[in-house]
């Protein structure tokens, strides 16, 4: 079959955010794909397992014929239909299967045979990760990163979401990096965080012509929950220079019980509605038993009344004031002394240290002077 409409615009694909139809198998999916993508699969897993199992015994023509008979009659029709429904909804989309072969070529002249001419992706999925993977690595080189770090509950992040030139990676990873940085919804696959870290890295540089683009991103370690860090990116953080976030106790404390008390009890309560407090005080006392053995005995077990009393509080009253006690003791007995150890293990130098306030004014003049020059 003769390739209708192909593109290999991958950059311009990513830049402007296209829809893509992914018409690889679930499991595929699920290993690794791109933020604008949406599956609908040619192949049920089951069905592309059947199939390779033929091609491996009979060949590829019988693999052919076996994917035919398996996508045929209702389900052929349902599948070409949630297709349809996807190009409507999308005319500027495009869609790709594996490596842009066989599957998408065929459901692309399935589209055809319903008045529908869709572009397909040259060298697909694979061709698209390859170039992130590149990507990533000339981004990085036209890059100049500014670390945003300091104690835990300074808010860096804060900062970071104020700042034009920044990259929030813990939204990327869907985790506040935390011990405690778990969000009730899954994190994405691996492959999955370093191709959006990819996306927008070339977002930001496409959007700031000037050489060596200053961009600021939080100090973070190797793992972001149980995603990582790009091996590139992060051995060019350990020697970035950093803008120290400095806030009081008491100051920290707020911003970990608004954090971690008042929106993440909102997004179990969303969630699991009656059952969302039981759930997010359940899932609070999993992670402390996480750092027990670090903590010592004594203190998990002073910090796990501390918390399990807060919680029934907050229950039995609505006054969540009793969490600042547990808070304000890890911070000072935990998180301080190991924030103070891995600030050790950067090579970069301190630009700046201050107020949150006062390190997101330093970075938005320091970026307006960038650019001047």
């Amino acid at each position: 079959m003769p390739a209708l409409l192909d593109t290999d615009q991958y950059r311009a694909l990513f830049l402007e955010a296209t829809p893509m139809l992914d018409l690889r198998s679930p499991a595929e999916f699920s290993r690794g794909a791109f933020p604008s993508a949406l599956s609908l699969p040619l192949m049920t897993d089951d069905e592309r397992a059947q199939v390779g199992i033929c091609y491996k015994q009979n060949g590829q023509q019988a693999a052919i014929e076996l994917g035919h008979a398996l996508v045929a009659g209702d389900i052929r029709e349902r599948r070409i239909a949630s297709w349809l429904e996807f190009a409507r909804r999308h005319p500027e989309g495009c869609l790709y299967c594996w490596r842009g072969g066989l599957r998408s070529e065929t459901v692309q002249h399935w589209l055809a045979e319903q008045g529908v001419d869709y572009p397909r992706v040259a060298g697909g999925y694979k061709a698209l990760r390859r170039f992130l993977l590149e990507e990533l690595e000339r981004s990085l080189g036209s890059s100049s990163i500014v670390l945003v770090s300091g104690k835990t509950g300074t808010g860096k992040t804060r900062v970071i979401e104020r700042l034009q030139r920044a990259i929030d990676l813990e939204g990327l990873a869907n985790h506040r990096g935390s011990s405690f940085g778990q969000m009730p919804t899954p994190q994405p696959s691996q492959i999955d965080f370093e191709n959006s870290v990819s996306i927008e890295f070339m977002r930001l540089l496409d959007a700031h012509e000037e050489p060596a683009a200053r961009i600021f991103l939080e100090d973070e370690g190797r793992l972001i929950g149980r995603v990582a860090l790009p091996e590139n990116l992060r051995l060019l953080m350990k020697q970035a220079p950093l803008l120290v976030v400095e806030e009081p106790l008491e100051a920290r404390v707020d911003i970990v019980l608004e954090d971690y008390i008042y929106d993440l009890g909102e997004r179990y309560a969303r969630l699991y509605g009656p059952e969302g407090g039981q759930a997010h005080c359940e899932k609070m006392l999993s992670d402390l038993d996480r750092i027990a053995r670090r903590l010592g005995g004594d203190r998990h077990q002073q910090v796990a009344a501390m918390l399990r009393g807060a919680f029934e509080q907050q229950w039995r009253t609505g006054d969540v004031s009793a969490h600042r006690e547990w808070i304000a003791f890890l911070l000072e007995r935990y998180y301080d002394p190991m924030y103070e150890y891995q600030l050790q293990q950067r090579d970069g130098q301190r630009m700046f240290a201050g107020s949150r306030a006062a390190v997101l004014d330093w970075a938005r003049e320091h970026s307006a002077r960038a650019a001047e020059h």
